[in-house]
């Protein structure tokens, strides 16, 4: 059930509409708080989502969302479920989104 509802969850993170994209990123925040290591099963499928195109956002509120969940993500799941997805996507990624994905490498 977990990932039927992050896959449909997965789609609003990349939505055109700049405010579902905004707010599903910050809906996304809050839930990692309250999940936390529970997002383990479909981490490798939310960061991908999250990444890709919200880091490199030229709109600032969609950036500084990203920016809040990847925070989020850092300070409440076990860094080693990070490792991998994390350097999957630096070797792909440009502009900020590297530097900032390669920051938190670091």
């Amino acid at each position: 059930m977990l990932f039927q509802i992050f896959d449909a969850f997965k789609c609003r993170l990349n939505d055109l509409n700049g405010k579902v994209n905004r707010i599903a990123l910050e809906t996304m925040h809050q839930m990692i708080l309250l999940l936390k290591d529970n997002l383990s099963p479909v981490i490798n499928m939310l960061i991908p989502a999250m990444v890709d195109n919200n880091l490199n956002s030229r709109n600032p509120g969609i950036y500084a969302a990203a920016k809040n969940v990847i925070q989020a993500l850092c300070q409440h799941l076990d860094n080693y479920l990070l490792l991998q997805p994390f350097c999957t996507k630096a070797q792909f990624l440009n502009g900020k989104a590297k530097q900032d994905i390669t920051e938190k490498l670091a």
